[in-house]
């Protein structure tokens, strides 16, 4: 149901939120319509060097589910168009090192995954911003353990710069739990703008 009401909405550049049980599939949705537009760019050769998705947790411990809805998905469509289309997903924290820090700078991430304490380092970075200019989506995982405190407001504030850098950012956020829905997405993209709210109970 997530992917059924979610999909078509984020692949029009629509801010949505989604809010449906563990296992749900609320991740995989929002990966998927960025999957096949960078595929698609892949495929036509104009994959640019640059970040496109940023995928924010507050949890360090994303390896599983990570693995589970975008890296796995990722390696079955490059066996499908029988070649790697150089899609790359890097995650950045406060545990990354010097080393994969430096490999990020050279070869950006098309797909990041990071915290919101990182991203701000990020967004303050004179040689990292620049990859970030061209950002096109953001998803915010757990929102609702970060719509309610003093990380939220931090992320709050990267997110505007993200939208002032990219001209347009289309917003994406996930919870198994969150309410009122109304509030939460006036959290995710402020008051002035259009939020699809999409709430699945099994």
């Amino acid at each position: 149901l997530p992917q059924l009401h979610g999909i078509l909405p984020i692949h029009s550049r629509k801010n949505v939120l989604i809010c449906a049980p563990t296992g749900a599939t609320k991740t995989l949705t929002a990966f998927l319509s960025v999957l096949n537009e960078l595929v698609d760019s892949a495929t036509k050769g104009i994959l640019e060097d640059r970040v496109y998705c940023i995928y924010v947790s507050p949890l360090k411990a994303l390896n599983e589910d990570i693995k589970i809805n975008l890296l796995d998905p990722l390696e079955q469509i490059n066996k499908l168009a029988d070649k790697d289309l150089g899609i790359r997903v890097h995650t950045r924290t406060g545990d990354t090192t010097a080393k994969e820090k430096a490999q990020m700078l050279k070869k950006p991430p098309h797909i990041l995954i990071t915290t919101p304490e990182s991203l701000a380092i990020l967004l303050a970075s004179i040689k990292f911003s620049d990859h970030l200019k061209g950002c096109q989506w953001i998803i915010i995982d757990e929102i609702h353990s970060l719509a309610e405190n003093k990380r939220g407001v931090h992320l709050s504030l990267s997110m505007e710069r993200l939208e002032h850098a990219s001209g347009h950012l289309t917003r994406v956020g996930l919870s198994a739990t969150v309410a009122p829905l109304e509030e939460v997405a006036h959290f995710l993209v402020g008051v002035d703008r259009d939020c699809t709210l999409i709430n699945v109970q099994f």
